[in-house]
């Protein structure tokens, strides 16, 4: 039986220990998070730098063992014993496509890596040619197999990882700003690759970036988090148009409108105060001293996720 699910998250909490003086406290990156993907969907996640966005999808692959909380991945809890196995099922592509390729390698062994890792080949020639196969499916030239990571731009280095990502044939992403790094222009091809390769493979992303728009374009549901807590989530159209948290109407504002006389009449939502830091967060809802809307009981609780109908969840007392 399949399940409804393919990513179960619930209330993952990823906390850092860090020294202060004598005693340790810790860094709340991630804190009390949860959602779920379906086979095939796309979440978007969006926030500021620092809200623990890398942390959920680099958690969610064991990359850090998780404070506390479940990550489920086609029903099956993801442990330490078993990450090895589902790793052939759960992949990701990196920020930095130029930090994240070893430049002692050639492309060929880049992208070879993970079938090598998991023997999905029979001989030399059967890797070979899987290579040149990935490096096709992503636009890369056939000849560039022998060529070092530097040789490239920034462009085809993140098709080089992405290449290495689908190597073992995952049903799951997670793409961690994959276009962060990239000029506007080579960002479209980039994000048209990733709906290409899901339309012909059906795989499931968690896209983690920044820029609203691209995640708008890309996404089925957008969830949205702000210093290690999920804010609000809800279908993308959904989401852009009725933004429901303080936190979420004051992303949206900052978007770019690329029509003039719009532009004009929007009026951008400028947030009071500072990012609080994470080793000293604010009692209750860490958003609330930023808030407009800020009462006392934001400061005496953080309040849950709530369904406001069709599956817009918000975390919001007062909205």
């Amino acid at each position: 039986m399949s399940n409804e699910y393919l990513v179960e998250v619930s209330h993952l909490k990823q906390y850092f220990p860090i020294r202060s003086g004598f005693k340790t406290i810790n860094l709340k990156a991630v804190d009390d998070v949860s959602f779920n993907i379906r086979p095939g969907e796309t979440l978007g996640l969006v926030g500021e730098s620092g809200c623990g966005k890398t942390t959920v999808g680099r958690t969610l692959l064991r990359l850090y063992t998780p404070t506390s909380g479940s990550v489920k991945f086609d029903g099956e809890e993801v442990t330490d014993k078993n990450i090895q196995r589902l790793r052939k099922e759960m992949q990701m592509v990196f920020q930095d496509p130029y930090s994240s390729l070893n430049p002692r390698m050639t492309v060929e062994d880049i992208i070879g890596e993970p079938l090598d890792v998991h023997k999905l080949y029979q001989s030399k020639g059967e890797r070979h040619d899987k290579v040149i196969q990935l490096m096709e499916t992503v636009g890369l030239n056939a000849e560039h197999a022998s060529r070092y990571a530097h040789e490239f731009s920034g462009g085809q280095r993140q098709r080089i990882g992405i290449a290495r990502a689908l190597a073992v044939d995952p049903r799951f992403i997670v793409c961690d700003e994959p276009v962060s790094a990239l000029d506007v222009s080579i960002q479209a091809q980039v994000v048209n690759m990733f709906e290409d390769l899901q339309k012909e493979r059906g795989m499931a992303y968690l896209f983690i970036a920044h820029d609203l728009l691209v995640v708008h374009h890309i996404s089925d549901r957008i969830a949205v988090m702000y210093l290690g807590h999920m804010m609000e989530m809800a279908d993308a159209d959904e989401l852009m148009s009725n933004p429901m948290h303080p936190y979420t109407e004051s992303l949206l504002s900052a978007v770019p409108i690329p029509d003039p006389e719009t532009a004009r009449k929007s009026k951008r939502i400028i947030l009071e105060g500072d990012v609080p830091s994470p080793l000293r967060m604010p009692t209750g809802c860490p958003f609330r001293t930023r808030c407009k809307y800020a009462t006392e009981q934001c400061a005496a609780q953080m309040p849950e996720l709530t369904d406001r109908g069709n599956g817009h969840v918000v975390a919001c007392w007062n909205r």
